[in-house]
């Protein structure tokens, strides 16, 4: 009886233990959420919310139309954008030369190849884009995936530049219906070419992490620079480029 007796107290007490060492376990882990992980991470969202606040949130024509919707940003330097999208897959747009505009006629007309087509010029804060890439749909240059960046004036936490960025496809090529100018259509889902871009760059290893930054767009529809019709959740994407 004794024996028995002991090996229950015996028994308790390892139990007792155990349940100690699990609840100092839990409550580690409690202190490390609470007090690190997510403070953390509301510093790193609210960084981007306020390095971004007051962006710009649609690009405009030459003739101060309004054009594509903003819908993507990126944190890093300019080499990592370019290293980042070419990594992807994606290839720097050609400048607009008469000898570039001729070789995307060429392409449209013959249904030749022309991966580094020129794209037309948008605006933001002024100014054109400073970087653009395409990635080709099909054998010509009337179907492609594109982005414009603009660097912006804001920096992320570690004091690396923000490019703005709008991502749309090209279905065809046609007629503007605000000028009558030749030009590319878009497609009406521009979310799916930020998530497109974003996809890319995750599974070519260039992602950190995204964010979001919802209700960035004020309006849900509306038309492009073109007169196409597009619509978005009017989230914004921050991501943030490997160094």
């Amino acid at each position: 009886m004794r024996r028995m007796k002991r090996r229950s107290s015996r028994h308790v007490r390892r139990l007792g233990r155990r349940l100690v060492g699990v609840a100092v376990v839990l409550l580690a882990v409690y202190l490390l959420a609470a007090y690190v992980v997510v403070p953390a991470c509301w510093r790193y969202v609210e960084g981007h919310g306020s390095a971004l606040e007051g962006a710009p949130t649609r690009t405009y024509t030459r003739d101060g139309i309004p054009g594509d919707p903003v819908n993507i940003a990126l944190a890093g330097t300019e080499e990592e954008l370019t290293s980042s999208m070419l990594a992807a897959g994606w290839h720097p747009a050609d400048r607009i030369t008469l000898a570039s505009a001729l070789r995307i006629a060429e392409s449209t007309m013959l249904r030749q190849p022309y991966p580094d087509a020129p794209v037309s010029n948008l605006y933001l804060w002024g100014r054109k884009e400073d970087l653009a890439f395409e990635l080709p749909a099909g054998g010509d240059a009337r179907r492609r995936h594109h982005v414009r960046f603009w660097r912006s004036d804001r920096a992320d936490q570690t004091g690396r530049p923000v490019w703005i960025g709008a991502a749309t496809f090209d279905t065809s090529v046609g007629f503007s219906r605000t000028t009558g100018q030749i030009t590319h259509h878009i497609g009406p889902d521009v979310d799916a070419e930020r998530d497109k871009l974003l996809a890319d760059l995750h599974a070519a290893g260039r992602l950190v992490r995204t964010d979001w930054i919802d209700d960035f767009q004020p309006q849900r529809q509306g038309r492009n620079g073109g007169g196409d019709p597009y619509y978005t959740d009017g989230r914004l994407a921050v991501g943030v480029l490997r160094p």
